[in-house]
């Protein structure tokens, strides 16, 4: 059940996940939490069946926008179809608990202010429009118009696509797309513009480059290595691994299907990033929570990306801070967002088990109650339109 801009609602006797031993009361006014009081340990009025309360978990690498894995086969749809699909997906991504997005690619925000209007699906949404790829290696004018395109949408993100992914042969995976020029150019331009970056790549030179430029976000770096992380952390610059997608992908009889090739360069992305990991979390560096889920058979289930993030190294309480706080931050969002506190935007998950010590995702995503976002449709809207003036 989705409880939207709740005007006043209250929880009494309720548990704060990852605060042990203590219920509280909590009020809602206004879509906002108004008051968290620790509860008087009075057995007679607690609750018959115990809640659990967690911040909505904030995805910062999704792609509402895309209905197939291969984009082509999105071509073969019409734009009606199209449409219901996308809105779909904003709602199996609301109902699974995430109440705030990054889209790394591909919706525009004027998409998403007609999807979260006409379909009444108050999704918080952040853009980056589209990404600068292969076909923008074109040198600094070229790269200025585009980012100028780009600007233009309202995105307040700009994506780039700084080394391959699946659709690369492994040897040449980690080379880069663009020169060192024009990749320190996108981001010098992005900032005097006001917009933050994220940077597609799976290791090498680009993660150098993305820290010296000072990008704000390094999407997938399964081939991370020991130095980059301790510098990353040096840096501040987060790290947001994506990694369920890749164990995703490389099972060949798994909801995405994909050809053996495809397969085996997932496999060995997700053998490598354990050990990106292990580096990233002994330097001390910023983990974001991010699924890069992209297809109707993925929209919904993104929890699992804590199951990975827990198998690679992370403890539960760190997957759930990259998920809830620690994404927050690196939206620019955590002084409203990512926390149970008062006077913050009341976006919640309500768990009938503690999400602490739920057995995996499945596990979570079939104990949640409900999910509460603490912003009407208008208010989203509203906000998209100021980022297009």
């Amino acid at each position: 059940m989705i409880n939207k801009h709740p005007q006043a609602k209250t929880f009494n006797h309720i548990f704060i996940a990852g605060i042990d031993g203590k219920r509280f009361d909590i009020s809602i006014k206004d879509g906002r939490f108004s008051s968290i009081v620790e509860s008087h340990n009075d057995q007679q009025t607690h609750p018959s069946k115990d809640l659990w309360i967690s911040p909505g978990v904030i995805d910062l690498h999704t792609h509402l926008a895309w209905t197939d894995f291969d984009h082509t086969d999105q071509m073969k749809r019409d734009s009606r179809e199209i449409e219901v699909m996308q809105a779909q997906a904003f709602e199996a991504t609301l109902r699974t608990g995430v109440t705030t997005t990054r889209d790394a690619g591909g919706i525009l925000p004027s998409t998403v202010q007609h999807l979260v209007s006409h379909y009444q699906q108050p999704l918080r949404v952040q853009t980056s429009s589209d990404m600068l790829g292969a076909a923008d290696a074109r040198g600094l004018k070229h790269l200025e118009q585009r980012m100028t395109e780009i600007f233009d949408t309202g995105a307040s993100w700009i994506k780039i696509m700084a080394t391959g992914g699946l659709g690369a042969p492994t040897e040449k995976v980690l080379d880069p797309i663009f020169s060192e020029e024009e990749f320190s150019f996108i981001v010098r331009n992005a900032h005097a513009h006001h917009r933050m970056v994220m940077v597609h790549t799976w290791g090498g030179v680009t993660v150098d480059w993305s820290i010296h430029a000072g990008v704000e976000s390094v999407e997938h770096g399964m081939f991370l290595t020991e130095n980059q992380a301790g510098r990353l952390a040096q840096s501040g610059i987060a790290f947001v691994p994506t990694t369920s997608i890749y164990r995703i992908a490389a099972d060949p009889k798994g909801v995405l299907a994909l050809n053996q090739v495809i397969c085996d360069r997932a496999a060995r992305a997700a053998e490598a990033h354990s050990k990106a990991i292990s580096y990233a979390k002994r330097a001390g560096v910023h983990f974001g929570f991010g699924t890069d889920y992209a297809t109707p058979a993925l929209h919904g289930y993104n929890l699992q990306e804590l199951d990975t993030l827990i198998d690679y190294g992370l403890t539960r309480a760190e997957a759930w801070q990259a998920a809830t706080e620690s994404a927050a931050d690196i939206l620019g969002s955590g002084h409203e967002l990512g926390h149970i506190a008062e006077g913050y935007i009341a976006d919640a998950i309500i768990f009938d088990v503690d999400p602490y010590q739920a057995q995996n995702a499945d596990t979570l995503r079939k104990s949640i109650v409900s999910v509460i976002t603490g912003a009407q449709e208008s208010d989203l809207i509203q906000a998209l339109a100021g980022s297009n003036g």
